[in-house]
């Protein structure tokens, strides 16, 4: 599995020949997007920033779209959707935290969570064993609060996302909470079952590929 970051929380997971996109970044947005083809979207928020599934389109094939919550299952891949709240650009609306199961390793994705008290204790509950955490740690969550919902989720694994390019000051506060000043943003994330072996809560900082 190879992941890599286009910013904002636009992720691109590839296994094989399959691509799986996070909240692709749309054409609407103010922000800049990476137009890539996929075969498995997954959408947590109504909203241009997280919702440019038009941007993971590959010549005439369009790509599974999830944007809700439920469970699904797409050639043998396996996606649980948890409804979650979210005050993303000043408006109250549903979020879907998404639980992927890919190669036998669990992927959980926040998308937009507007704070822990979003996610009640069932949600909790099932969002056990998480090996990659995708946290957002800017724009609803601060720093602090993110870091104390990692601890509690117990992932093997911490991706921050939604923080500002460059020299970023959310991300600096984030990693000094967590206890990892020194971590090295890297192009992309290569992983193996076999490479969680040992790791708890260890930070990942994915440069921006865009």
């Amino acid at each position: 599995m190879v992941i890599s970051y286009q910013g904002l929380e636009s992720f691109k997971i590839q296994f094989g020949e399959i691509v799986v996109a996070y909240n692709p970044i749309s054409k609407d947005s103010k922000h800049k997007g990476t137009k890539f083809g996929a075969d498995i979207v997954l959408i947590s928020a109504n909203h241009p920033d997280f919702n440019g599934a038009e941007n993971a389109s590959r010549g005439d094939k369009q790509p599974f779209v999830i944007n809700g919550p439920g469970e699904y299952e797409i050639g043998g891949i396996f996606v649980r959707g948890f409804l979650s709240k979210t005050n993303y650009d000043g408006s109250e609306s549903i979020n879907t935290v998404y639980l992927m199961n890919l190669e036998n390793m669990n992927l959980c994705f926040l998308g937009p969570l507007n704070s822990a008290a979003s996610l009640d204790a069932e949600t909790i509950e099932a969002l056990d064993d998480i090996d990659v955490l995708f946290l957002p740690i800017g724009d609803g969550m601060n720093p602090a609060e993110a870091n104390k919902l990692s601890v509690k989720l117990e992932p093997k694994i911490i991706i921050p996302m939604h923080y500002e390019e460059g020299d970023s000051k959310t991300l600096r506060t984030f990693l000094k909470e967590a206890g990892e000043e020194s971590v090295m943003a890297e192009e992309k994330l290569t992983l193996k079952k076999k490479d969680l072996e040992g790791k708890e809560g260890d930070v990942v900082v994915l440069k921006y590929s865009v």
